[in-house]
Formats: C-alpha cells, sequence, structure tokens
C-alpha cells in the first residue's frame, strides 16, 4: 500500500498533466516569490545574455558580456530550462523532436519577429506584459492588446499557409529517449540545480547570493509551465482559433494573484524593491506586442513557451531561441544607444524622461493610488474572462477559415 501511494504520488506530480488554474496560480506564486527575493524574472534577458556571447564569439559583439553565470537574467534562464528538463524527463516527455523543413524554416521568421516584437514592447510576453501589468506598470495593458492582434493576424496566416503552402510537409523525426535515462538525467539535473543554488547561497558576494533564488525559483516556473503545458500565447490564440478559454481565464487569474501580491510588498514597504516601469506605455508596446504575437504563433510559443520546450527536446525552439535573442541583442543594442526608450528616475517623484516609445506610467504614482491600480487590474481581467467566455458560447470572435 505504502509503495502504492508513492507511485501516485509520483504519478501526480511528474506525469499527469497538471490543470490549467492550478499552474496559473503557481505561477503568481512563484513570480511574487522572485521580486521579493530580487527582481522580476523573465525570458527574454536570458536569451538575449545568450545571444550576445553568440555575438561576441564571431566578432559581431564590442564589449564581452556578462557571464552567463552571474548575468541574473541568464541564471533565471538556466534556472527555467532546467526546471522544465527535469519535468520532462522525470514524466518521461523529453525527445528530440525535429519538426517538418516548413516548420523549421518558419521558426527563423519566428525568432526573428520576436526579438524585433520584444525589444519595441520593452520584453516578451512575461517582462512586456505578464509582469509589467503585475507589477502595476501601465505598458503591459499597451502590449496585451497587441498580442491580441498580433494572434489574430497570425492565426490568419496559418490558415492562409494551410491552403497555399504544400512545400516542406515532410522531413519531421523523433528520436526517443529510454526512460530509464530520462528518469537519470532528469535526477542529475536537479542534482546540479540544487547544488548551483547552495553555492550561489554560501558565497561571500552578496551579489552571487541573490543569485541563489534567482535559479531555484524559475526552476520551479519551468517545472509548473511543462508539466501544465502552460503558454500564454494560447490563451490569446485559441479564443479566436478554436474557442477554448482555459488557458486564457487562467492567465487572468494569474495576473490578478501576481497584482494583489506585488501591491501588498510595495505598499507595506516589506522590502525596498524597485518598481519595475518600462518607458512603452505608447505605440511601442501595441507594435511590439503585434509583431512578438505573430512570430510566436510562427513559434508556436511564447517567450516562456519556446524556452520550456527548448527544455523537452523540441527542436524548432531549439532554433527559435537564439535567433529570438540575437534580434533582441542587436534592436535592443540599437534603442539603447539612441537613447529611444528614455529614462525613468525617482519615479516616487513622478519625474521621468519619457522615450520615443512611449511614456513610463508607474500607476499607483498616479491618481489611481494602489487600489484604484488593483481595480483597474482586476477589471480588464474580468473583461477579458467575460470577452471569451462569452466567445466560447457565440463563436463572434473565432476567426473563419
Amino acid at each position: 500500500m505504502f509503495g502504492k501511494a508513492i507511485k501516485r504520488l509520483y504519478k501526480v506530480l511528474c506525469q499527469e498533466e497538471w490543470d490549467a488554474n492550478i499552474c496559473g496560480i503557481i505561477v503568481a506564486i512563484l513570480s511574487i516569490m522572485s521580486l521579493a527575493w530580487a527582481r522580476p524574472w523573465g525570458a527574454v534577458g536570458a536569451v538575449r545574455n545568450w545571444a550576445e556571447w553568440i555575438l561576441y564569439s564571431v566578432g559581431m559583439w564590442g564589449e564581452q558580456p556578462a557571464s552567463i553565470l552571474v548575468h541574473s537574467g541568464s541564471v533565471i534562464g538556466l534556472g527555467f530550462v532546467a526546471g522544465a528538463f527535469i519535468s520532462a524527463c522525470l514524466g518521461g516527455d523529453f525527445a528530440f523532436r525535429i519538426p517538418p523543413r516548413l516548420e523549421l524554416a518558419k521558426a527563423v521568421f519566428a525568432g526573428i519577429f520576436m526579438g524585433v516584437g520584444s525589444a519595441l514592447a520593452g520584453g516578451c510576453n512575461i517582462g512586456g506584459f505578464y509582469n509589467s501589468v503585475g507589477n502595476l506598470c501601465a505598458s503591459g495593458f499597451a502590449m496585451m492588446i497587441g498580442i491580441i492582434v498580433g494572434a489574430v493576424i497570425g492565426i490568419k496566416y496559418l490558415y492562409w499557409e494551410m491552403e497555399y503552402i504544400t512545400w516542406g510537409s515532410g522531413g519531421a523525426k523523433t528520436f526517443q529517449v529510454p526512460v530509464a535515462i530520462q528518469i537519470i538525467l532528469g535526477i542529475a539535473t536537479l542534482g546540479v540545480l540544487v547544488w548551483g543554488t547552495n553555492a550561489y547561497a554560501t558565497s561571500d558576494d552578496d551579489s552571487l547570493i541573490r543569485l541563489a533564488g534567482l535559479l531555484i525559483i524559475p526552476a520551479g516556473l519551468g517545472y509548473t509551465m511543462q508539466r501544465g503545458r502552460w503558454c500564454m500565447i494560447q490563451g490569446f490564440r485559441e479564443p479566436h482559433m478554436t474557442g477554448d478559454t482555459k488557458m486564457a481565464k487562467s492567465v487572468a487569474l494569474s495576473v490578478v494573484i501576481l497584482a494583489a501580491g506585488v501591491a501588498v510588498i510595495k505598499f507595506t514597504g516589506i522590502q525596498a524593491i524597485e518598481h519595475y516601469v518600462r518607458g512603452f506605455f505608447g505605440w511601442g508596446g501595441v507594435v511590439g506586442g503585434v509583431i512578438f504575437g505573430f512570430g510566436a504563433l510562427l513559434a508556436g510559443g511564447c517567450g516562456t513557451g519556446t524556452l520550456w520546450r527548448v527544455g523537452e527536446g523540441q527542436i524548432k525552439l531549439w532554433v527559435v531561441a537564439p535567433i529570438f535573442g540575437i534580434s533582441n541583442a542587436i534592436m535592443s543594442r540599437w534603442f539603447k544607444a539612441n537613447d529611444w526608450e528614455g529614462m525613468e528616475e525617482y519615479i516616487d517623484e513622478g519625474i521621468t524622461n519619457d522615450g520615443i516609445f512611449g511614456t513610463f506610467v508607474y500607476m499607483p504614482e498616479t491618481w489611481l493610488g494602489y487600489g484604484g491600480t488593483l481595480a483597474l487590474i482586476f477589471f480588464v481581467m474580468a473583461l477579458w474572462y467575460i470577452i471569451v467566455t462569452w466567445n466560447e458560447e457565440s463563436e463572434k470572435l473565432i476567426v473563419p477559415m
């Protein structure tokens, strides 16, 4: 009986697909923990740092980038992919999946669109939308609008592709890895993850100590998202493609929980935390969201969806990730060199220097205050919930084939 209980727990934790709403709640809690520990997490910082090293190694990047083991964004990405890999291996889901030739070709363009879009919007679906709104910054709403439009455009393209593109349907292969080897690899990776977290935590350097949480917390995020097939772009795509609302409702719930938790931390001053504010509340956030959303449809995964699919062996996303990072690194460097985003300083006193992409708007420092900000976020998420639920029944917003 005891052995059966262990097997049942293993099945629930490592093999069964987790409920989308449970995943959304866990993602929100871990996101709050990441902020309380050091900073909001994200995906773009990782792929950009890795891309900078690729560009540097071929002589196309001037200064040497920060080490992937000390750059906070990179450490977050390493933890996230490791968590997804552990989930995939312990669940027997890891395999080298080579997509059809057309999908590989689309991966190149998807990575470019995602990189450019995330640079214009100040982040991918996490940094530009989820953590932006969740950290009470208005630019996240701009990107949300853009992602919805981009997803609809992407659906229209996919329907056009199905009708007119016949090339590249062959070439798909899957190379399975024996389950026993997967479990060994998963346990070994977990061991390395624990060792790495401890190494950071016991360092004499305060800047390295903060990386301990930024390694292990994102690992939990990667594990959760892979286990629940939790991908935000599905929340923007499916209501307009199949009518399914499961992921959209889960994302809305997650944003509400995140915003409430962040508001408590910041309002009470439990810990001195910098406000997460970017100057993209304007056309940059919207247009960047459109471009990113379209690219994510081509990729078959958003910023985080790309990384957890990398962790389970999907080769298409192995192509998307470096191109995503390279295009974002080049565009972000160009924007920074021209100071196009502007600069946010002393936002508590309302001092900002807005750039060409939009304005810096930390909503609690406006007339909304903390209460009004939370009310606005709850209202927008509730409105999205109502619209997708209505559409599920009426099919009025589904893009026709």
